[in-house]
């Protein structure tokens, strides 16, 4: 920069800085019109809410627990498609006594931690959002939303799969029940000193061949417990965590009574510097 540029900037600033005392009272009043448009720009703005459930599609495997099977439940795409979807929006705005129109273009979904590598197989976790004014009214909806989306990704193959494992057990415990009362009366025979002894020894062979039976039932009905808990825990989409509305974007009134007063302030200053301007154009000529 010259002496001559320096000089002239240096003029330019000593000649804003009377500007602005000369017109002191347009800086001032543009920061009273600043605080006062602030603040009641902070009075017009409604609290939003959001809710958020956390939720997992699961991953269904084999017969045999040994290999993943993907299908469309297992797409994180799925979530997005169906929360958006006509009839999941009106099953939910009905059952939190709400209007569908109201729930439209307010609900969203993501996959949260897609890592990479192994953890990129795993099952993804995905959020259902809804945002509202109305606290309780989002977190209704959220959490119907995320309801639909376990009824519908939960596949029927995992479901038959849950079946057929209630099923098994339910029969495995009738032949246990069934088996009690036999070892009872067995053990009790045994323990009779009146019987002969190969009378004794025969029935110890039988009580030794309910018991072997008993302990097989037991096994199988530990491993069709851990499959079950598998396809009910692990296969199956499920609900991780609840939604719950929190105040996500509240407009601060003092926030804005700050903004409002800078740029009124600003906008003073200015226009100060602008009239001074032509107030001396106006004298010069």
């Amino acid at each position: 920069m010259t002496g001559a540029e320096y000089e002239e900037r240096e003029v330019d600033l000593a000649h804003w800085r009377a500007a602005l005392v000369a017109w002191w009272w347009l800086p001032v009043g543009g920061l009273v019109l600043g605080v006062l448009a602030g603040a009641v720009v902070s009075l017009g703005g409604a609290a939003n809410y959001k809710a958020q459930a956390l939720m997992t599609l699961g991953q269904p495997f084999s017969p045999t627990g040994s290999a993943p099977i993907n299908s469309f439940a297992t797409n994180p795409r799925a979530v997005a498609e169906i929360v958006r979807s006509e009839s999941a929006l009106k099953q939910a705005a009905s059952e939190c006594q709400g209007r569908v129109g109201a729930l439209r273009g307010k609900v969203s979904s993501a996959q949260v931690g897609t890592g990479t590598g192994a953890a990129r197989t795993a099952a993804p976790l995905i959020t259902v959002t809804v945002q509202g004014p109305k606290p309780k009214k989002v977190e209704c909806e959220a959490n119907g939303l995320a309801a639909i989306v376990k009824g519908r990704t939960t596949t029927p193959y995992v479901g038959t799969k849950i079946r057929t494992f209630n099923r098994q057990l339910g029969s495995i415990q009738e032949r246990l029940d069934a088996l009690a009362p036999r070892i009872t009366l067995l053990e009790r025979a045994i323990n009779d000193q009146r019987r002969a002894f190969d009378e004794r020894l025969l029935l110890a062979t039988q009580l030794d061949s309910a018991q072997e039976r008993r302990g097989q039932l037991l096994d199988q009905q530990t491993t069709i417990q851990q499959q079950l808990a598998l396809a009910e825990n692990v296969e199956s989409a499920r609900v991780i965590q609840p939604a719950s509305a929190v105040k996500s974007t509240a407009r601060s009134r003092r926030n804005s009574i700050l903004v409002g007063a800078l740029i009124g302030l600003i906008l003073g200053a200015i226009a100060a510097i602008v009239v001074d301007a032509r107030a001396s154009g106006a004298r010069r000529s």
